[in-house]
């Protein structure tokens, strides 16, 4: 599997054009938590810069399971910490997730294989008690970022998307993963996260910013 690491992410603060077969990855590692993030200005402003508007004029809709989505631009976000993943197409179904690197998980094979497919927590549980904890979270956040481009959500089953694990604990792919196409990521030493993607493979370029911090703060 394809792994965007952190030197892909280049530093920015405005959008550079968006083609309509191409996917922006905008990553923000200092966020401050907000209730709705969609709504939080530094949001609203990148994805007003995509529509060329006003952010306050920006009118969000609901999926049937309630995923966020506007008139004109395809998004999706993730934030877990301090941090903020934020996924943006023209026209393209996606999903991201993002997760802390160091997060602690509990009894990872009891809940492997409870929320997972058998093959994936069977592979869990082959691979070393040291390296266990992080490939559940690589297997969460793909499985997570195929769930929420489906506009489906993690409520109607996590067992219903399977990746491969390698002996080492990485994510090859997804079993009968047409049409989504997934992507690991590593943003910065902290975090780990994946997009996911309906159709053909397309250009995903990655940006960092900092810009949420002081936007966040003042609104």
């Amino acid at each position: 599997m394809q792994l965007l690491a952190a030197a892909a992410f280049q530093p920015a603060v405005t959008p550079p054009p968006l083609a309509a077969d191409e996917i922006h990855l905008w990553f923000f590692p200092h966020w401050e938590k907000q209730r709705e993030a969609s709504n939080a200005p530094a949001v609203r402003a990148l994805l007003a810069a995509y529509l060329t508007v006003a952010p306050e004029t920006l009118r969000f809709e609901r999926g049937e399971h309630g995923k966020p989505r506007l008139a004109g631009l395809q998004f999706n976000l993730s934030h877990t910490g301090n941090a903020l993943l934020l996924g943006v197409s023209r026209h393209i179904e996606l999903g991201v997730d993002l997760e802390s690197a160091t997060r602690p998980v509990r009894s990872v094979a009891e809940l492997a294989r409870r929320w997972f497919a058998p093959g994936e927590a069977q592979a869990l549980a082959a691979l070393p008690e040291t390296v266990q904890t992080p490939a559940f979270l690589r297997l969460w956040t793909c499985k997570e970022a195929v769930l929420k481009a489906s506009g489906a959500g993690i409520s109607s089953g996590l067992e219903r998307v399977e990746f491969e694990l390698s002996s080492a604990g990485l994510v090859r792919g997804m079993r009968g993963g047409e049409p989504w196409r997934v992507l690991a990521l590593a943003p910065d030493d902290a975090h780990i996260g994946a997009i996911a993607f309906r159709g053909k493979s397309v250009p995903v370029r990655a940006f960092v910013t900092q810009a949420i911090a002081a936007e966040a703060q003042s609104s």
